[in-house]
């Protein structure tokens, strides 16, 4: 057999080669699809197991809308107070037990326009959605974004205008919004519930979660706690103490301390489960959430996790996992061809800049990245070449020297040795709180990596009305100043009938006999031009300067 294909024992092949050459041999080849990642089975429930369980409700909307002050009022803590700059910029689960002893689990998502994809998963795992709008304020984008979210993982809505307190508070022109958005509230004949409330104050807020409780009592929640726990990821990081953490939502069975779990490409035994206070529980109930410890890496944000038997089944599992991740990821990486590198020459001045991005949670390295990759031009390419959560080490800073990349650091420092070695190879660290500040700074990091553009400015403008052809000089026009001021500094440009004969420069300026520096506007003056004589009356000399401009994104 002979296809005429050269390959080394390192190089990877495609699927129609690989089954041309184990066909040869007489082999059947089976391929490892994202199977494997469905490859946990699950037992449907019986119907006298199910029991009610708690509402997930996800609070959505524009940044400072008030969000988190709902949650603190319902809460009775301040949230707030532990976030940078005043934002949310992880998601929060919080459990709330309300004065009739019924609970309701809060998701607290953020309303900055770079965590759309944290917005998304909040709303995946939710039963209801408050999508909460300033009332001194309007429909902003994000939260038509957050209600697209809400619609298209079908979640009931119930609309909160907060601040009504304020000065300037209009809830009718948010009503009115959201009917031009064709969502009519219950006041105006819709089906949308929508609640009058004021988050500092503790106005309404009784109202709206009794609103929220007849949503939930309608969609008949049950859920089985006798059953091996399964649910979603909401958030991971590494605490430098504790290892990994996770903070998982149950969305069914029980989960216990000592149970196996996998969660996408990272498993374990949990070591310890706290509640969203810190304090340890021993077990967490279909519709609570749990921080859990003892997971082997940091799982994505948004991952199913289930409990399986035994380690070894969840290792099996995580490993096949693993390596379909990698061989996806080995197979989509693209390669710069021939054609690439030549539009980019076309296109001049293309340029690159790396970003390594390291944080304290899975979910803002992704808002972050994303945020990155989106800041990509025509002229310049924005890669983010690794992203991983934790603080920043010296394999980061070899891997930003090699690359040639920038270190932006989330919530996170580099160690002492990272600093020391960064230092010494001339890396540049940045290190920020606030996702707005980074990408800003990326965004000005970018407008300095452009090149600087010349830009003509037209100084003044001669009429010739004698030509004068002195020996030994050359040509020299006898001329009158129309518009401007001529510099002897300047170029020049001589126009014969609206078209453009020369561009050089200035050779000598006069008044009368005596040299200048420059000629003002309705004064007359004695020009000649480097290296040209071809001067008649009638032309137009148009002088000019360059300047450089920085150029914008």
């Amino acid at each position: 057999m002979s296809v005429g294909i050269m390959v080394s024992i390192n190089q990877r092949l495609d699927a129609e080669t690989i089954n041309l050459v184990a066909e040869e041999f007489g082999f059947k080849t089976e391929y490892v699809s994202a199977e494997v990642s469905e490859a946990i089975t699950e037992e449907p429930d019986d119907e006298s197991d199910l029991v009610p369980r708690a509402p997930i409700v996800t609070v959505m909307g524009h940044v400072d809308h008030g969000k988190t002050s709902l949650l603190d009022h319902i809460r009775n803590t301040n949230v707030i107070a532990g976030e940078a700059g005043g934002i949310t910029q992880h998601i929060g689960a919080y459990n709330v037990t309300l004065s009739n002893g019924r609970h309701i689990t809060f998701l607290d998502t953020p309303g900055h326009e770079a965590f759309t994809a944290m917005r998304a998963r909040g709303a995946q795992v939710t039963d209801i959605a408050i999508i909460i709008i300033a009332a001194d304020d309007s429909v902003m984008p994000t939260t038509r974004e957050a209600i697209a979210h809400a619609q298209a993982a079908n979640v009931p809505m119930v609309f909160a205008i907060n601040k009504i307190d304020k000065p300037g508070a209009n809830p009718d022109r948010i009503r009115e919004d959201l009917a031009n958005m064709n969502l009519l509230v219950e006041e105006w004949g819709g089906k949308y519930q929508c609640q009058e409330i004021s988050a500092k104050k503790g106005i309404g807020v009784d109202e709206l979660l009794e609103k929220v409780l007849l949503e939930a009592d309608m969609l008949d929640l049950k859920a089985n706690p006798k059953r091996k726990a399964t649910g979603s990821i909401i958030e991971s990081s590494l605490d430098k103490g504790r290892g990994y953490v996770s903070t998982v939502l149950v969305s069914n069975g029980t989960l216990h301390v000592g149970d196996n779990v996998i969660a996408g490409t990272s498993y374990g035994r949990i070591k310890a489960m706290f509640n969203e206070r810190n304090q340890r529980i021993e077990k967490a109930a279909p519709a609570e959430p749990a921080i859990i410890l003892g997971l082997n890496g940091a799982p994505t944000a948004g991952d199913a996790f289930h409990v399986l038997d035994s380690e070894v089944e969840a290792r099996e599992i995580a490993n096949k996992r693993l390596q379909l991740q990698r061989e996806q990821g080995l197979r989509t990486q693209k390669r710069l061809t021939l054609s690439d590198i030549s539009h980019r020459i076309a296109l001049g001045s293309f340029k690159e800049l790396n970003i390594i991005v390291k944080g304290d949670t899975d979910g803002s390295i992704e808002a972050l990245s994303d945020s990155f990759i989106k800041l990509s031009t025509e002229k310049i390419k924005v890669n983010v070449i690794h992203k991983a959560v934790g603080q920043i080490s010296e394999s980061d800073v070899t891997l930003a020297d090699a690359s040639d990349a920038i270190i932006v650091g989330f919530q996170v420092r580099p160690s002492a040795a990272a600093r020391k070695q960064a230092d010494q190879e001339g890396v540049e660290i940045n290190t920020y709180s606030v996702i707005y500040d980074a990408i800003e700074d990326v965004k000005s990091a970018m407008e300095g990596m452009l090149d600087k553009v010349v830009k003509e400015v037209v100084t003044g403008q001669i009429e010739v009305r004698e030509v004068y052809k002195i020996s030994k000089v050359g040509t020299v026009a006898g001329a009158y100043v129309t518009e401007g001021k001529v510099h002897r500094t300047d170029k020049a440009r001589l126009v014969r009938d609206g078209i453009v004969i020369h561009t050089g420069e200035i050779n000598a300026l006069k008044r009368f006999k005596d040299d200048v520096k420059e000629v003002g506007v309705n004064f007359e003056c004695g020009i000649s031009l480097v290296n040209f004589n071809d001067i008649q009356v009638g032309d137009i000399i148009e002088t000019f300067t360059e300047i450089e401009v920085k150029q914008k994104l």
